[in-house]
């Protein structure tokens, strides 16, 4: 049926109150207050009467920060270029890196890697609580006076004479089988001069506007790891000093890229986490199941001993470099962040280069609304910015990083090794890769049988140091309401419970790290898949893992989601 709509006229919309939106929005608005003060003394530059232009920002989570979750060790090169007295304005920092070290663990032991590139150094760095940093930095968009609509998910790009036109927000008050319920909110369409997407990794949006408008043309596929973590409270005087701890090897095979890390905060608290890289080979790949096994490695269970897990998550993280941004600009819309790539997968940080996209992109939609241009030649100038800026340095001098592990771990060192000798290059100047779903292997060809206990490497969690996968979701503060379709779209159930089975050993009860997926038998004996959405961290491992890519996450009801708190 046709449903009425409210529309909602903006100049500028921001999808996503992560750090790349916020600092959008923060720098845009400073740029037009700016503005308005030499307009009103007369200034011949600034004529044009941009009073009235006004900024939106959606965000899905209940509130600013609900969503984010990240290591997180922050470069400051990103907050001190947006907000240079970020420390006097009270910015929620922990400790001061102090110690940085970088280990290779054997399965009970471990030795330092004697010497680090200086760009991989941390020391002097401020680790961080991303949830609580993008808080506060939306504390200070509104301040401002921009407005951050909380709890409004972006379900579809809205579309004009084929150019961007904004956003329609979720439905709110749908049941499972999409019929209207008695408390009904139909979504608003909010109709843009510029959409800026900054939904982080793999946005629904993002996902389906670059297919649409071919933005990948060209591009290497992005490359992703997905991340695992939790928060503890460890005794008093176990790590005084700010100290980070990365870690490679066990638990993983030398064909899986990932790692481990470990950082000290503030009261205490211990932040600590695994990723894997969802190129890999084994269908049986459990990125949950791993972290566990982090955690009883000797060295790491000592400094967790006698301490209180509080908090967990996790998140899907962009690795592809350099060659796997996409198109970030076009007639009446700018990609950002995590959205568009700004990682730099050496040093596994973004948020300084999710912050400077932000900055990029205001400066470029300011000067449009100046002229009242924005089209795909005017919006152009953001790639003109990039090209001169840090942040391409920095991610041009490792394009070719994540790349170089596709054959595992020994050829990895190789490779990075030549590419410090040689600026990034390595051995040639863009080494291609392929979608990291297309890179497992069947059951029989991975294992040479295809009958394979699919728990045959899950360790047994205690409830001490490690917990199932149900248990930890209630420490990541995920909610949804139950009644509403489920936000993960798979096309054919058919080969859920039949073909994938059979080929790959249903690998989605494995690499989901919240038991969204389970694996039932009906009354007849057959196996069929049964989703539990309302376990769903928002991490989107599914939507890139799966071996079909039969998997879509989009948006549940906007408020819905995990709680983050210190993560």
């Amino acid at each position: 049926m046709d449903i009425e709509r409210e529309v909602l006229e903006v100049d500028v919309l921001i999808v996503g109150a992560g750090p790349a939106g916020l600092s959008c929005a923060y720098r845009l608005k400073e740029l037009l207050d700016k503005h308005e003060e030499k307009h009103a003394t007369g200034d011949p530059v600034c004529s044009k009467d941009l009073s009235g232009a006004m900024i939106a920002v959606i965000e899905k989570g209940a509130h600013v920060g609900a969503h984010s979750l990240s290591g997180a060790v922050m470069d400051p090169k990103g907050i001190a270029e947006l907000i240079p007295d970020y420390v006097e304005q009270g910015a929620p920092l922990e400790k001061k890196v102090e110690d940085d070290t970088l280990y290779i663990l054997t399965k009970s032991g471990k030795f330092a890697v004697p010497w680090l590139p200086k760009s991989m150094h941390n020391h002097g760095f401020n680790i961080i609580s991303l949830n609580r940093f993008t808080s506060w930095l939306g504390s200070r968009v509104e301040e401002k006076g921009v407005d951050i609509l909380a709890g409004a998910g972006g379900a579809e790009v809205l579309y004009a004479n084929g150019k961007t036109l904004g956003v329609r927000t979720d439905d709110k008050g749908r049941d499972k089988a999409g019929a209207p319920r008695h408390n009904f909110e139909a979504g608003t369409d909010i109709h843009a001069k510029v959409t800026v997407f900054a939904e982080g990794v793999r946005g629904s949006l993002t996902k389906a506007h670059v297919k649409k408008l071919q933005l990948d043309y060209g591009r290497n596929p992005q490359s992703y790891v997905t991340g695992v973590k939790e928060v503890w409270e460890v005794p008093e005087g176990r790590l005084s000093r700010g100290t980070v701890y990365h870690t490679l090897g066990y638990p993983l095979d030398t064909r899986t890229f990932g790692g481990g890390f470990i950082y000290t905060m503030n009261d205490n608290l211990l932040a600590l986490g695994f990723v894997v890289g969802l190129n890999y080979r084994n269908p049986l790949t459990d990125p949950h199941n791993l972290f566990s096994k982090f955690k009883t490695h000797p060295f790491v269970k000592s400094l967790l001993d006698c301490g209180k897990m509080l908090r967990y998550g996790a998140k899907a993280i962009p690795e592809g470099g350099f060659f796997s941004m996409p198109k970030m600009y076009g007639d009446g819309f700018l990609i950002i962040g995590d959205s568009a790539g700004f990682l730099n997968s050496r040093r596994l940080k973004g948020i300084h280069l999710a912050i400077k996209s932000g900055i990029m992109a205001a400066e470029t939609i300011y000067d449009s609304l100046v002229v009242e241009d924005f089209s795909d030649a005017k919006l152009a100038a953001f790639n003109s910015r990039f090209e001169k800026s840090w942040a391409k340095e920095e991610l041009h001098g490792v394009r070719n990083f994540h790349q170089a592990y596709e054959d595992g771990l020994f050829s990895g060192f190789l490779h990075t090794g030549l590419q410090i000798i040689t600026g990034g290059r390595g051995l040639k100047e863009k080494y291609e890769i392929d979608e990291d779903h297309k890179r497992m292997k069947k059951i029989g060809d991975y294992f040479g049988t295809d009958t394979v206990d699919p728990k045959r490497d899950q360790i047994k969690h205690d409830g001490a140091l490690t917990w199932n996968k149900l248990d930890n979701v209630y420490y990541s503060g995920t909610k949804h309401e139950e009644d509403q379709p489920s936000h993960l779209v798979i096309t054919d159930l058919n080969i859920c419970n039949d073909r994938c089975g059979k080929e790959y050993g249903n690998p989605c009860q494995h690499f989901c790290p919240a038991h969204v997926y389970e694996m039932e038998e009906d009354e007849k004996g057959k196996r069929k898949l049964k989703l539990n959405p309302s376990n769903c961290v928002h991490c989107k491992t599914c939507d890139i893992a799966d071996p079909y890519g039969i998997i879509t996450w989009v948006v549940p009801e906007g408020g819905g989601g995990p709680n983050y708190s210190d993560m």
